[in-house]
């Protein structure tokens, strides 16, 4: 795998997870929070408007859902995945 396609994988990984069922931001946090530089999913995600948080009314920030954007949704779609 190139230095390129690994990234891609990864991000593509992410979205797929995210497309299965709902899930919180806490869950996602807990999931694929990392302080490696270069494994910077959720940041670059959120960067590049793959994925957006929706508040969870009187919920907090843990309770608050991750959902795909259009540009998740087609990215998945290029990369193999419903």
């Amino acid at each position: 795998m190139t230095d390129i396609a690994a990234p891609l994988a990864l991000t593509t990984q992410f979205l797929a997870w995210l497309a299965e069922k709902p899930r919180s931001y806490g869950e996602t946090m807990e999931a694929w929070r990392t302080s490696c530089p270069r494994l910077s999913v959720w940041e670059d995600a959120v960067g590049e408007r793959l994925v957006e948080v929706q508040p969870a009314p009187g919920g907090g920030m843990n309770a608050a859902r991750v959902l795909l954007t259009g540009r998740g949704r087609d990215l998945l779609e290029r990369n193999g995945r419903p």
